[in-house]
């Protein structure tokens, strides 16, 4: 059976990977290999991001299936409480 992972609003996944990688930067899971937890904000301007770009990526093969999944499980936590404030003002 075919997955279909498309995304309603295709311009929310540049928003979801920069979620990502600022949530994971937090946790402290990138270390050294992606700027050394700096804050991803601001990182690329001050060159601090380890080589990261728009179109490369940090090699996250360390990482465990349970570090991802944190991450994943944050990322719903943020975007839940984004959608609750904004139907409750």
């Amino acid at each position: 059976m075919a997955r279909n992972n498309r995304k309603i609003v295709p311009e929310s996944r540049t928003m979801l990977k920069q979620m990502q990688y600022e949530i994971a930067s937090e946790f402290g899971l990138y270390g050294a290999g992606y700027g050394g937890g700096a804050d991803t904000e601001f990182a690329s301007e001050l060159g601090a991001t380890g080589g990261y770009s728009q179109t490369s990526t940090p090699y996250l093969g360390q990482l465990t299936s349970r570090e991802n999944g944190s991450v994943g499980g944050e990322i719903t936590k943020r975007l839940v409480k984004q959608a609750e404030q904004s139907l409750f003002r």
